[in-house]
């Protein structure tokens, strides 16, 4: 063999062919939803669970739909439902960011992708799943109970796909350019207000739901219905209505208000993603550093500078702190906050509501004193060893006590005072003032008497609010408090009703203080009564709030 033979450079072969991004992203997509059906039977039970509702769901609606094809003003309930999916679309990133791996593009920061097959990819992704299937169904449904004509069956087609683009591509931008929140300590507590959000939701969907049982129901979604038709992607199924209806004009541009909703959705999708992939990131080692050095030099403003000295404000401060930075006990706060005002609201929107409903205020936000050494966990510890008398235990049950009533007192006033302004009348504003602020005193009391003899360890993760084996604990803590509490308000309420039953309606007044003074000796002696308790039972609270 010659040298020329062996030194010759050998002539590459054709490179293999690159695999579609789109298809690998698919896979991937694939991959994860098997791979999550596999980590547990309950999780798998779970998911198949929740996707057949779903589906379910979507089934009827997509019937009732279409059996609405032909009555008048089907369109307005067309175009409404159509805005609430884009709400839904809109802002459940926000809520549930750890819903869908793929939502997080900084996963990907490290290979070479361009901006445009990348945008592809991820698009093509997002239309993979139960999500996506659901909202196909039923804005299908949406465009064949309005599609009246040729015309509106041939332009419904391309309303579908766009309405359905533009709520996909709506939740990827808005997902993308919130992924560092949503993916920070802040944007897990965003996450934990989802159970509220969801809640406020849902009454809010039952309360728009009542007039539609009326036999003019649907006429009442007009005038609502009139101004979403002209917002993207709802412009889109308002679009088929209109061609339904001969107004080819009014038509068109709704289409094209949904097709440029979508131009400029992917231009912004694109434009966040580019920024993200390519900008560093903030939360480097210097950023936490000077961050860190702001924080300490202000540490002692703000809310610190109001409490009391001493152990009695640093016991309110740290209680509070849990109440902000705690997931758990963030959402137990919100939950407590949010339907103390939902149940009055509720109940005055329907027109035969009772201000007495106030009352969730005080009983909901009392609640939040049983089981007070569950929030510290093993560091329960900590606290023990600064206890070694009743008095000790007594001075922290006290600032406990005190930084719970720093917001229930306000907030139990304007929750009664909202309610006698938009229920009435307002003569019953005092009594109902009193007998709250009694209950809540009641409720400080029981709370401070159950955290010493019903604690309970609350886990760090998972949603189970008491630890294995202690959720029967928790039942008994709260159902013996309630009916405690309200043996204790027994005087307020006997007074309350003599005064009733005796014609002297002009002396209820008298029940805004002798109820607030009240409220205030019961929470004193309850607390007394319980700081012997705490002081004796030390290690058994804390074996009890070590579990979790």
């Amino acid at each position: 063999m010659s040298t020329d033979a062996l030194t010759a450079p050998t002539r590459p072969g054709p490179a293999a062919a690159a695999p579609s991004p789109v298809a690998v992203f698919v896979r991937l997509k694939l991959t994860l939803l098997r791979n999550g059906l596999r980590q547990s039977p309950g999780r798998a039970a779970a998911t198949v669970i929740s996707m057949l509702a779903a589906l379910l769901v979507a089934a009827v609606a997509v019937l009732g739909l279409v059996a609405l094809r032909g009555v008048p003003h089907a369109g307005a309930l067309a175009v409404l439902l159509t805005a609430i999916l884009t709400l839904g679309w809109a802002v459940m990133p926000l809520f549930f960011p750890s819903g869908d791996e793929t939502m997080d593009p900084t996963r990907l920061v490290m290979l070479p992708l361009r901006p445009g097959p990348l945008t592809g990819a991820l698009l093509v992704t997002s239309l993979v799943g139960v999500g996506p299937l659901v909202t196909l169904a039923m804005v299908t449904g949406a465009a064949v109970a309005v599609a009246d004509g040729p015309a509106a069956a041939l332009l419904a087609v391309p309303a579908v796909v766009l309405t359905v683009l533009v709520c996909v591509v709506l939740a990827r931008a808005v997902a993308t350019a919130c992924v560092r929140l949503l993916t920070s300590r802040r944007g897990r507590d965003l996450a934990v207000l989802g159970g509220l959000f969801v809640a406020l939701g849902g009454q809010g969907v039952r309360l728009a739901a009542e007039p539609l049982s009326r036999p003019d129901g649907l006429t009442a979604l007009e005038p609502l219905a009139g101004v979403l038709r002209w917002l993207p992607p709802a412009s889109a199924i308002g679009a088929v209505d209109d061609a339904g209806h001969g107004s080819y004009g009014r038509a068109a541009a709704g289409l094209a208000l949904a097709a440029l909703a979508l131009v400029l959705l992917l231009w912004w999708w694109r434009r966040t993603l580019t920024a993200l992939m390519t900008a560093p990131d903030s939360s480097t080692l210097q950023a936490v550093e000077k961050d860190s050095a702001r924080r300490s030099g202000g540490a002692e403003r703000g809310l610190a500078r109001l409490l009391p000295g001493g152990h009695t404000g640093a016991v309110m401060l740290r209680s509070l702190r849990y109440a902000w930075r705690d997931p758990k006990a963030k959402m137990s706060w919100s939950m407590a906050l949010g339907l103390g005002i939902i149940v009055p609201v509720v109940s005055a929107l329907q027109g035969q509501g009772s201000i007495y409903t106030a009352f969730s205020a005080s009983a909901l936000l009392g609640m939040q004193m049983y089981n007070q050494f569950g929030q510290d966990t093993s560091a329960f510890w900590m606290v023990a060893s600064t206890i070694s008398t009743p008095r000790d235990a007594h001075a922290e049950l006290r600032a406990r006590a005190l930084a719970l009533a720093l917001v229930a007192f306000p907030y139990t006033t304007l929750v009664v005072a909202g309610s006698a302004a938009l229920i009435g009348p307002w003569s019953d504003f005092p009594q109902v003032y009193g007998i709250s602020l009694a209950l809540l005193g009641a409720l400080l009391a029981t709370g401070a008497m159950a955290s010493a003899l019903f604690p309970y360890s609350i886990p760090s993760e998972g949603r189970q609010s008491a630890g294995p084996g202690q959720a029967a604990i928790a039942w008994i803590s709260l159902l013996c408090g309630f009916v405690t509490s309200a043996v204790l308000i027994a005087p307020i309420l006997a007074l309350t009703i003599w005064l009733h039953v005796a014609g002297l309606t002009g002396l209820l007044w008298v029940l805004l203080p002798a109820g607030a003074l009240y409220g205030l000796a019961v929470a004193a002696l309850g607390l007394r009564v319980a700081a012997p308790l705490v002081a004796r039972r030390l290690p058994e609270i804390l074996a009890a709030v070590s579990k979790g």
